[in-house]
């Protein structure tokens, strides 16, 4: 019920993405592409797009059935696992000043404070994440309930988000209807000012440099203006359900605008807490324990989700080629490690049957990954490059997209100076 249904939309009225790339084609700078940059896929995601792509129903028959079944009491462990981790992580941080160090050492506590927490925090997005997809349990009141304290904590809407992630999900890697992590045309501003940046500065300090900006503001920038959403949708936010494009591309149906605001109550009232925390106790301590692991959880989540779907010979789809299954089939599981895995719920690892099915829960993941992963080979995409590395190649090198043998692919150049 929480899924955009699989329907072809028609396309937009406006300049899309996909026209603006059509341009580039037709201006010849397409046309100057080199031979294809290849990541750790070795050009599979590439491959995978010319292939007969199986159908919904002979990829759910591969997966063990009992895959399918969702447990309350397991999610509700793993829940409270993340919770008690975490409350675990804030009380020893709220311990800090009484060690009485020196200032270096007291800010290096800090630090290693937020990134721990933070990362920790991280396995309770993760839950109410599973609780938006439904993932948690059969029951709506529960997930909803549990899905919405935790997300309300971590300041994400609950409902807002459930929303535009189910769009993410039916029209994953489309060109201009996907949603978040949509790439622009080389032809756009935005795309000539990372390019221009991109020729200034060597390669590894721009990449360094793109990837500390979006984990760090990334997140709040689409929650509040949509950046890196499906063109078609305009700049939403998602405090806002009437901003943005009106009619069958609005993100925000009329069903769902008083679930927005149900969502902004709970965010409300959680910052009114912060105020009478930092009233109370100073706005420091609530900067230190609070503020600071939010931001590592925020660059998390912009983190993972950038990686599951961006990459050097990643393509993202025109309406033409785009289907769910291909699209589903788009989402790469990288090596998070087994410490990672555990906090985050195999979230990184596991996530491409999530795409395939987001209703199968986190426990059962890795066993379904595997029957996805022996049943279709040609389609099953696993990228063993190291997290670190990938993220500093995909922060140089995807930065946007034009036309090439029939889909869109990364450019890490500008084409218009390409010789």
């Amino acid at each position: 019920p929480l899924c955009v249904r699989e329907r072809k939309l028609p396309k937009a009225a406006h300049p899309s993405a996909y026209t603006m790339c059509k341009e580039d084609v037709k201006a010849g700078k397409a046309a100057l592409t080199p031979q294809q940059e290849l990541g750790g896929l070795q050009g599979l995601a590439l491959r995978s797009v010319k292939l007969p792509c199986p159908s919904r129903a002979e990829i759910m028959r591969c997966i063990p059935p009992h895959c399918f079944e969702r447990s309350a009491l397991k999610s509700l462990s793993s829940t409270l696992t993340s919770c008690t981790l975490t409350g675990g992580c804030v009380l020893a941080g709220a311990c800090i000043p009484s060690l009485r160090l020196a200032p270096a050492l007291q800010a290096g506590m800090y630090l290693l404070y937020s990134l721990v927490t933070g990362t920790v925090a991280t396995g309770c997005w993760v839950a109410a994440h599973e609780c938006g997809h439904g993932a948690f349990s059969k029951s709506i009141g529960l997930r909803d309930t549990v899905g919405y304290i935790l997300h309300t904590i971590l300041l994400v809407p609950y409902f807002s988000w459930q929303r535009s992630h189910a769009v993410h999900h039916s029209r994953t890697n489309h060109l201009t209807e996907g949603e978040t992590h949509v790439p622009g045309p080389t032809s756009s501003p935005y795309a000539r000012s990372l390019y221009l940046w991109s020729a200034r500065l060597p390669g590894w300090l721009f990449g360094l440099l793109h990837l500390a900006a979006v984990l760090l503001v990334g997140w709040p920038l689409y929650l509040l203006t949509g950046a890196s959403g499906g063109s078609v949708r305009g700049n939403t936010n998602h405090f806002y359900p009437h901003a943005g494009s009106k009619g069958i591309h609005a993100l925000f149906p009329a069903r769902w605008q008083n679930k927005v605001w149900l969502s902004d109550i709970g965010i409300a009232f959680f910052l009114g807490s912060l105020a009478v925390w930092a009233s109370q106790r100073g706005a420091l301590e609530v900067a230190l324990l609070y503020w600071a692991p939010y931001l590592v959880v925020n660059a998390w989540l912009v983190l993972y989700t950038w990686l599951h779907h961006t990459d050097v010979d990643i393509p993202h789809l025109p309406e033409d080629l785009w289907t769910w299954e291909r699209g589903a089939f788009l989402t790469v599981d990288r090596p998070y490690g087994a410490v990672i895995d555990f906090l985050h719920h195999n979230i990184g690892s596991t996530h491409v049957v999530h795409h395939l099915n987001h209703q199968i829960p986190h426990y059962h993941a890795r066993e379904a990954t595997e029957a996805i992963k022996t049943t279709f080979p040609d389609f099953y995409l696993y990228d063993p490059t190291p997290i670190w590395k990938a993220a500093i190649r995909v922060a140089h090198k995807c930065l946007a997209v034009t036309l090439h043998d029939g889909v869109a692919v990364y450019r890490s150049c500008d084409p218009g100076k390409q010789e």
